[in-house]
């Protein structure tokens, strides 16, 4: 069994591998300190079980586990934390087991012979959405990448797709654009019925010749469209910015 261990605390990740030493049939693929760190090795890597911690930087365990849910092979999860209050959650998020820490030996055996038993044999997630992202998940020739929202200058749809532009280029998601609205409702403003803007991008609201009014943003060149039907509510927010 190829176990992927994650936790942003070295001396909890080196317990961990200690009681797993003398494991014969464990193979301890990787570690990783952080969230997203964890799901870029979950992906490259393939284990199958990973060892996960919830409260971690730039990316929890909660929303690696989501992320790890989309591969195709996605593995095992058995969440290792130090505060009992998230057990409901990581049940809902997929997790086979939650161990509490300092991780009792006898209880991460009984984990791992439950991840034996149903390797292969997990049941879709039923992942919590209530939570917001901090990252969302583009699809690239399969493979996938992970973009930070704090990146993201705008959002727009183009058929069944959403294209995000943001500061390395533009990429697609599967998400669709009101989902995004309902979830990003702080961080996006609404200018067009298929486009999604970052408050903090916005510096301007151009009234052309023609009547067309345009946004012009902080990073973006071009200027983007503004429907009549958004242009009041719009105007509203940037006054109060």
């Amino acid at each position: 069994m190829r176990v992927l261990i994650v936790d942003d605390e070295p001396l909890a990740r080196e317990r961990l591998v200690d009681l797993l030493a003398p494991m014969a049939d464990v193979e301890l693929v990787g570690e990783a300190g952080d969230g997203r760190s964890a799901w870029e090795m979950a992906v490259a890597l393939q284990p199958d079980l990973v060892l996960l911690d919830i409260s971690m930087p730039i990316m929890d365990g909660m929303e690696a586990a989501r992320h790890m849910a989309q591969q195709e092979q996605r593995p095992a999860i058995i969440f290792c934390t130090a505060y009992d209050e998230h057990a409901l959650a990581a049940f809902d998020a997929g997790a086979i087991d939650y161990l509490l820490k300092p991780v009792r030996h006898d209880r991460l055996i009984a984990a791992l012979d439950k991840a034996r038993r149903m390797l292969g044999e997990l049941p879709p997630p039923n992942l919590p959405e209530s939570k917001q992202r901090t990252h969302l998940c583009a699809r690239l020739r399969g493979s996938m990448r992970l973009i930070p929202i704090t990146e993201v200058y705008y959002l727009q749809a183009e058929e069944k797709y959403v294209v995000i532009h943001h500061e390395h280029g533009e990429d697609l998601i599967e998400d669709s654009l009101k989902s995004l609205e309902l979830e990003f409702s702080e961080r996006f403003l609404r200018i067009h019925r298929n486009c999604l803007v970052a408050t903090d991008e916005i510096i301007e609201l151009r009234r052309a010749a023609d009547g067309q009014t345009r946004a012009r943003l902080r990073h973006v060149d071009k200027l983007l469209d503004v429907s009549r039907r958004c242009l009041p509510s719009l105007r509203k927010r940037v006054r109060e910015l």
